[in-house]
């Protein structure tokens, strides 16, 4: 009799209390965090609190607030920055304690920076904290796409795991309401409680991910096939003698025999796995999800509106709220969309949408004096809320757990959300600055990155996943001998087609020792 999970649960119903007792929580926390800092830097008492990094007081001169402004995108920053290098950690923690134990493990630790943070009295305690729960909830957002990946049906895996782009939105949503609302208050609470608010979302992945199963791949990895054949069962709701569940434990067999066990350093080579470009193209998906300029609005919405397009403080809190509440309306798009129409053509189109907001963005924003043009950059921002979780929110997440072989899933992950993490403080950390020298051009630089950058990288050199196996997913990389072959592997390749020449297998695995 297999190990029983919450509440007794299998099959359908054990993977959906995956996304719905971790996964939700989880990346609510992840949009929560992203937003929370912005719509807090210009409230009274935070300014007091934190005179160092004031930009809105009145008596202050244009280079006061310069300098101010820097400090300020690095302390909003130095989240991020923690949140780096606990995804890059993973590398060495992630396959020693395997999923579980590490989205734990990451989440207590981000319990502890929200405790810094929320009972700060000096900047210093303020960064500390911020570095603290960043690294924390690095840890966790480079595992979790890991354990929720491995756990799902290739079928079903792009539109399980996209979900992630909801949940974040629904934090972001979240934040950006519930800071209005303590806008109106007095004293530090106005910002206090929001930043403790994590708190709670956080305990609720440890009581929750501790009640459900392993990755079955790792405890594959890791030479404990009885428990990953426990596992598959009780998430497919078959018998452990079930046909399908031997065949699955035969296909990470076959992974596991052509690629080996891994080391860290292989992924800097190609061989015939192509290791370094699979990270490469892991990589540059996460840094392309934080270039095309989403971080620009959600760290700064609200300073977007009320500074550069002139409205009221209290305006420019509804409409930031607003848009991310309209993003979250738009993420289940990409959501039924994926497993359809395939991640590729989502990235390319989203990809172009958002280029095409940022240059009416910066267009618009140009004559802040004029109503109907403010309007319409108002009415932009929301559209490219449309375009950025439909190819871009989740998606990269997916991605880069996708095209990674089970050897190396974790390195690869790990670097790749540290990218994304590493990105994501390159913009929270120059985008004060950015928008106090240029003004408007800076939209500029996000749109020359998403039409002339992002679009024509992924359209040569990502190739589609959909509805393969990850185990599938290695032969387009083993049949690839340039940067360019992937995407026409990919298409050449059948659907359901593991290679299981034994003698073709083991050359690969020479090849990569090279």
């Amino acid at each position: 009799m297999g190990k029983k999970y919450i509440l007794g649960l299998r099959g359908r119903a054990l993977r959906n209390a995956q996304i719905w007792a971790v996964i939700l929580p989880a990346y609510i926390l992840f949009g929560y965090n992203n937003a929370v800092a912005g719509p807090l830097l210009d409230l009274p008492s935070w300014v007091e609190t934190f005179p160092r990094i004031d930009t809105v007081s009145e008596d202050l001169s244009d280079v006061q607030v310069t300098n101010n402004s820097r400090v300020q995108g690095t302390v909003v920053a130095m989240y991020t920055l923690g949140a780096f290098f606990g995804a890059l950690s993973c590398i060495y923690i992630g396959d020693r304690l395997g999923r579980i134990r590490t989205i734990q493990t990451g989440a207590a630790v981000y319990v502890v920076g929200a405790v810094l943070q929320s009972s700060s009295y000096s900047l210093a305690q303020l960064i500390v904290g911020r570095l603290v729960s960043g690294f924390g909830f690095g840890a966790l957002s480079a595992t979790a796409p890991n354990w929720q990946s491995e756990c799902s049906q290739a079928a079903h895996r792009g539109a399980a795991v996209l979900l992630e782009s909801l949940f974040i939105s629904s934090g972001l949503a979240l934040s950006a309401w519930l800071n209005l609302g303590m806008s109106f208050t007095s004293g530090s609470v106005s910002w206090r409680f929001p930043l403790a608010f994590g708190i709670f979302w956080a305990l609720i992945v440890i009581a929750t991910v501790a009640l459900l199963p392993e990755s079955p791949r790792w405890l594959a990895k890791k030479g404990r096939y009885g428990e990953a054949r426990q596992v598959l069962a009780a998430l497919d709701g078959l018998p452990e003698d079930d046909p399908q569940v031997e065949a699955d434990i035969n296909e990470i067999q076959q992974s596991l025999r052509i690629t080996g066990q891994g080391r860290f350093i292989d992924v800097f080579s190609n061989g015939e796995l192509r290791l370094f470009n699979r990270t490469c193209l892991a990589c540059g998906g996460q840094m392309f999800q934080q270039m095309c300029g989403i971080n620009a609005l959600a760290f700064y919405v609200t300073t977007i509106f009320h500074t550069y397009l002139g409205l009221s403080d209290v305006l420019a809190r509804i409409l930031g709220a607003c848009v991310f509440s309209f993003q979250t309306l738009c993420s289940p798009i990409g959501v039924l969309t994926v497993d359809r129409f395939g991640r590729r053509k989502l990235m390319i189109v989203s990809a172009v949408g958002m280029g095409v907001c940022m240059a009416i963005v910066a267009g618009t924003s140009s004559a802040s004096n004029n109503k109907s043009a403010v309007a319409a950059a108002g009415a932009f921002i929301f559209l490219f809320s449309l375009f950025f979780p439909t190819g871009f929110l989740g998606l990269t997440f997916l991605y880069a757990s996708e095209i990674s072989p089970l050897s190396h899933r974790v390195p690869i992950t790990s670097m790749s959300t540290g990218t994304a993490w590493l990105f994501n403080f390159l913009v929270a950390e120059i985008t004060p600055v950015g928008f106090a020298t240029i003004g408007w051009k800076y939209y500029l630089v996000f749109m020359c990155i998403n039409l002339f950058l992002i679009a024509p990288s992924v359209y040569l050199f990502w190739p589609e996943t959909t509805g393969r196996h990850l185990e599938e997913v290695d032969q387009i990389f083993r049949d690839s001998n340039t940067i360019f072959d992937p995407p026409k592997m990919a298409k050449r390749l059948p659907t359901s087609s593991l290679a299981d020449d034994e003698d073709h297998s083991t050359e690969k695995m020479s090849t990569e020792r090279v």
